[in-house]
């Protein structure tokens, strides 16, 4: 598998609408998975696109209004196709 870049917005309208625990999913799906080796895993100050929030960006790709299902959806997807 090649190593996954996954940022998650911390600003405070992403975090408000989900972003915390999406972070937390994220964190249990690397472990769940064994991917621990193959995941950098990183958040940052505000993307700019708080109306379309929560955001996270996944190997240069941005996702926006993303919550647990889309983000499973999204982490699979990438996972099945490497």
């Amino acid at each position: 598998m090649a190593k996954l870049e996954i940022t998650v917005c911390m600003g405070s309208s992403c975090f408000a609408r989900g972003n915390d625990q999406n972070l937390e999913f994220i964190e249990n799906y690397i472990k769940e998975n064994g991917l621990e080796a193959q995941v950098d895993l990183s958040g940052t100050r505000c993307s700019g696109n708080c109306a379309d929030g929560p955001n996270i960006v996944i190997n240069g790709v941005e996702y926006r209004g993303v919550d647990q299902d889309k983000l499973k959806e999204i982490l699979d997807e990438i996972k099945a196709s490497v």
